[in-house]
């Protein structure tokens, strides 16, 4: 009786393989096409919703595009397509572009990453930090060292961005934190960087050098750093030293006057979930067209677009290089990919580098191989690279505040398509 029910069984599953083959997976690189269609679905929907008004994703395997979408309005309300050529603005994704030439000069012997701020600039020789007592009332410390171009390299200065209530007063008379839309907004400041720079040394910070991470300005320090080691300004050296060489013709500071209509508009979260045009300030469209064009903000001051900003990390992917270009030696580039501060950032496995978050523990962001690297912008966009699986994947959107699920959902919607 048993022998009979389990012939009956296997019989009835030969007959279901049978009549239901499964069907194997066109691959692309590695990729699976028909799976890949589900990340169209995923952002083709937040747009359908509303919720994101466009959204510009690319992914590349071994430098090929395997992935490219466009999806929704540049600019909704005058019904203007967003495209692969549209330009954003990528705010902290600039970051990497200046931890680069910070290594570019240590590499020529300029600087080290074991010296005093300091040395270039003044007023940060003597530190204070705002410290509270138990009863919470607030003094201004020495520090008890100096700050390190390394402690700038990883956000372990103990400097932020001016807006935490202990210091906030203080650094919006001096034109920074509040002043100055979320703290990190500069492209409307009618002076030099390192007037800025300067200016800010002249502040109580909010942490001992070396004690935490503390996310804030120290790229824009480092960016000071870049103009008197090089004795150029910022956006010429970048021109010179890493967006000409590499090609970007569309990364710049400020966005030349004829490619003003290729800028998407940005948009926020409003109450109801969906996506609201924001105002002309500071904090919305700000003046990455009209502004002053003199303060050329190195942690978040750029603009680019989805492909150019691919060509830079893919450089760094292949250890610095790109065809007959290099902009960086494997060792640098090692070292700006590699977690410098243990468990400061993240005790489960998100370290920090030279530049960029680092991916130390399978699982603990998604999908992503052990040893991925990358970071995002405070507009929403956001970049990974995985040396493992050798992929580059960025997503451009314009969103400020961005109380979307996107990124996260984008990372599982390429990965679950990547088979090979």
């Amino acid at each position: 009786m048993t022998k009979n029910l389990s012939a009956a069984l296997l019989a009835a599953l030969l007959s279901c393989t049978s009549a239901a083959p499964v069907q194997a997976d066109t691959l692309r690189n590695g990729f699976s096409v028909e799976r890949l269609q589900r990340v169209d679905t995923l952002l083709d929907g937040y747009v359908n919703d509303g919720r994101v008004a466009g959204i510009v994703a690319l992914v590349l395997r071994d430098g090929k595009p395997v992935y490219e979408h466009a999806v929704g309005w540049r600019d909704k309300e005058a019904n203007a397509k967003i495209a692969m050529d549209t330009e954003f603005r990528i705010a902290s994704q600039t970051k990497a572009l200046t931890s680069v030439a910070i290594l570019q000069l240590m590499e020529e012997g300029k600087v080290t990453v074991n010296e005093s701020a300091g040395k270039w600039i003044p007023t940060f020789a003597r530190t204070h930090i705002a410290s509270k007592d138990a009863a919470g009332a607030v003094a201004f410390v020495p520090a008890k060292r100096a700050i390190t171009i390394r402690d700038l390299l990883t956000h372990t200065a103990g400097i932020n961005y001016g807006t935490s209530p202990e210091v906030s007063a203080l650094y919006e008379a001096k034109g920074l934190g509040p002043a100055a839309g979320s703290g990190w907004y500069f492209a409307d400041k009618d002076e030099a960087l390192c007037t800025t720079i300067d200016r800010l040394g002249t502040l109580p910070f909010v942490s001992q050098p070396g004690e935490q991470y503390v996310y804030g300005y120290n790229t824009d320090i480092l960016g000071c750093i870049v103009e008197r080691a090089s004795g150029l300004p910022l956006d010429e050296y970048f021109r010179t030293k890493i967006t000409g060489p590499l090609g970007m013709k569309d990364t710049h500071f400020f966005l030349p006057m004829e490619k003003r209509d290729r800028l998407a508009v940005v948009y926020g979260t409003g109450p109801d979930g969906k996506a609201v045009r924001q105002d002309d300030g500071a904090r919305g469209q700000g003046k990455y067209v009209d502004g002053p064009r003199k303060n050329f903000s190195p942690g978040a001051g750029l603009v680019s677009t989805a492909r150019d900003y691919a060509t830079f990390l893919e450089a760094l992917r292949n250890g610095g290089a790109l065809g007959k270009v290099r902009i960086l030696s494997p060792h640098a580039v090692r070292l700006m990919t590699t977690n410098q501060i243990g468990d400061l950032k993240n005790p489960k496995g998100l370290g920090f580098g030279f530049g960029f978050e680092t991916h130390d523990k399978y699982g603990v962001s998604g999908m992503e191989s052990v040893g991925s690297w990358g970071w995002g912008g405070a507009y929403g966009t956001y970049y990974r690279v995985d040396p493992v699986e050798r992929l580059t994947t960025v997503l451009m959107v314009q969103m400020m505040p961005n109380s979307t699920d996107l990124n996260e959902k984008f990372r599982a919607s390429v990965y679950q398509a990547l088979l090979d």
